[in-house]
């Protein structure tokens, strides 16, 4: 008998049967919470009816129209629909299916476009599993141990990770943009380095945000050097910090934007976005794949915009977010060192009562709450924080419902 391999552990019990909203329904008939939210994709709740019915309607005319070969409408219309909503300048777009896929591209565009073999990446960043988006994941040993050698051309610079260095935000930050001049000096020069690739808030990390004072430092650099400034907002776009994008909290520019997860509420669709003329850039031919900008998926990205505006899930993000970061913080024992967040999408780092990290007690933590109904996951380098990532549509009942559950988990513990 065939199954899954092995090596594939889930987070959680559950066989789900169907969704609707904020909940999943297992096949034993039990109703869950979902404060996973497909890690950050079903943006809009399961089965959002707008966007079962753009899909549906999609699948009776045209399931596969490769795009290299064919153009069709959902695809021109999506383009044409996320003109609105990109950051000014942001014009052209390139589709795949996949986070990785899109950070790929946008590691072959920079180098194209700019001549220059190096990147620079942050600590704590997750970028994707496949070769080259491994290398540049730094979030944990697990996403690229095993198959090297892995590619060459990527250095990595602190993150203003305050609370692991022990230090106030302002120090982290001075002592990530002192080492990312350091790096400059002693790994790579300016004049080699193709772009800095970084992500509003860590998320595979820890649930970090960074702050003005990092990015603005970034993007100064960026400007004086000739370097491609790129926002990862796969995890963070399309609402989910409470602005449509991330790094949108920090009014800095980006050059590219990766796009994935909340774009199509289930749908597989990524893609990256950049100015116009820095797209033609890219050399003939090296863009392409053969299910990027799959119809149904755009009608469902369609849909799925058309409802982050219509329900203002944007702004209900910004209010359910700082909502649960206040249940958060106040619902948190001694067992927990750091809660933190932006918009939907938080985190409790459990420590020890020496402040190091205590995976065994986050993990204990994930799985009562599960067993109490509310589905969450873990992440950061350590597996020791606790995230929430409901969906944009999650009510305030719904906040409330969730920190009553952790907060009789965090009792029991």
């Amino acid at each position: 008998m065939t199954e899954l391999s092995p090596v594939l552990k889930q987070a959680t019990p559950v066989t789900a049967d169907h969704g609707a909203g904020c909940y999943l329904y297992s096949t034993d008939g039990r109703r869950y919470l979902d404060f996973t939210a497909g890690i950050g994709v079903t943006s809009t709740g399961h089965c959002h009816p707008r966007v079962v019915a753009a899909a549906q309607a999609q699948v009776a005319k045209l399931i596969h129209g490769q795009y290299t070969t064919v153009l069709h409408r959902p695809l021109l219309d999506l383009t044409d629909r996320l003109g609105t909503v990109l950051p000014e300048g942001l014009d052209a777009l390139f589709f795949a299916n996949s986070g990785s896929e899109a950070v790929e591209a946008a590691l072959r565009l920079v180098r194209q476009a700019t001549g220059r073999p190096n990147v620079i990446v942050f600590h704590g960043g997750f970028h994707g599993r496949t070769v080259a988006a491994a290398t540049m994941t730094t979030s944990g040993t697990r996403f690229s141990a095993g198959f090297s050698p892995l590619m060459s051309g990527v250095h990595v610079a602190p993150f203003p990770t305050a609370f692991r260095y022990g230090w106030s935000e302002p120090e982290a930050t001075a002592f990530a943009l002192r080492e990312l001049d350091y790096l400059f000096t002693t790994l790579t020069s300016p004049a080699d380095t193709a772009a800095f690739v970084v992500e509003p808030v860590l998320g595979e990390g820890g649930y970090i945000p960074g702050n003005t004072e990092f990015f603005h430092g970034l993007r100064e650099r960026a400007d004086r050097h000739g370097i491609l400034l790129v926002f990862d907002e796969i995890q963070t776009g399309f609402g989910r910090t409470g602005k449509f994008f991330g790094h949108q909290h920090f009014g800095v520019r980006p050059d590219v934007i990766t796009i994935a997860k909340g774009l199509a509420s289930g749908f597989p669709l990524s893609g990256i976005a950049a100015p116009r003329e820095l797209m033609a850039r890219a050399w003939p031919g090296s863009q392409g794949g053969t299910y990027g900008g799959n119809a149904v998926a755009c009608a469902a990205a369609i849909a799925t915009l058309d409802v982050i505006e219509s329900e203002g899930l944007v702004d209900n993000a910004a209010a359910r977010g700082a909502q649960l970061l206040r249940g958060l913080r106040d619902s948190a024992t001694k067992s927990i060192g750091d809660v933190r967040g932006l918009g939907l999408m938080t985190g409790a780092e459990f420590t020890t009562s020496t402040g190091e990290p205590d995976p065994v007690t986050a993990a204990a933590a994930q799985r009562a709450a599960v067993a109490a109904g509310l589905l969450l996951l873990t992440c950061g380098p350590h597996m020791n924080v606790v995230r929430m990532i409901p969906p944009l549509i999650v009510s305030d009942a719904q906040i409330e419902d969730a920190l009553a559950i952790w907060s009789g988990v965090l009792a029991e513990l």
